[in-house]
């Protein structure tokens, strides 16, 4: 019988506030709408996280923020330094008491179960390292069962390279990852056209809700 393992699912994001998230939506939709928005994205990324069974905590800056959570979660302050570094050291934080850990970022709600359910069996069994791509070039998650240090130093964060280079970085310290099926981020208007034809209202339902508000207020 294979050994039982423990992780951690560490969500990032910041407090769902005018001005501060989700600004490029919100050039075009309205800074309020997008605060209201980036909330939406963030209560149905925890309840996925949630439902996995497995531990979970809200990675931020602001650990004092008012982020409209239903589903009390753990929260652990990020820290200082670049994405990077902020990164790291809440991998090390989870990786200092359980088997491994997964970053993932609130910016696509909606993302299908399944693809949560393969990244924490795949590290269950024991892959060093599985990587979520999004369609923009970036990822939507990490998962790692070791981070030495510098593991996401001077990458290029907001990129259309940042998942090909910190898949390379992984594989350079011996992590090679196990790659996912391609998702998306919700950064820009357009993206809530895929959001709409993709995502089944099950699997978003907080932001369903709030895109058909919108739409009656048309």
């Amino acid at each position: 019988m294979a050994k039982a393992t423990h992780g951690w699912v560490c969500i990032f994001a910041k407090p769902p506030v005018p001005g501060a998230s989700k600004t490029r939506l919100g050039r075009t939709m309205g800074m309020q709408t997008s605060a209201t928005l980036a909330r939406a994205f963030l209560a149905d990324t925890v309840h996925l996280a949630r439902g996995t069974g497995v531990s979970v905590a809200l990675a931020t800056t602001h650990v004092d923020g008012d982020f409209g959570l239903k589903d009390q979660v753990a929260r652990w302050d990020q820290g200082d330094g670049d994405l990077g570094a902020r990164v790291e050291r809440v991998l090390r934080r989870a990786l200092a008491s359980d088997d491994w850990v997964i970053a993932l970022g609130a910016d696509s709600p909606g993302l299908p179960p399944a693809y949560l359910a393969l990244a924490i069996q795949r590290l269950s069994a024991g892959a060093p390292s599985v990587l979520g791509p999004s369609a923009d070039g970036g990822f939507y998650l990490l998962g790692v069962r070791n981070c030495p240090k510098g593991l996401l130093a001077n990458l290029p964060w907001s990129q259309p390279d940042t998942a090909a280079a910190t898949a390379n970085r992984l594989e350079q310290h011996g992590l090679k990852p196990e790659l996912l099926p391609e998702w998306f981020d919700i950064d820009e208007e357009a993206d809530l056209a895929r959001f709409r034809q993709d995502v089944p209202r099950e699997d978003a339902p907080i932001t369903w809700a709030q895109l058909d508000g919108l739409e009656k207020d048309v």
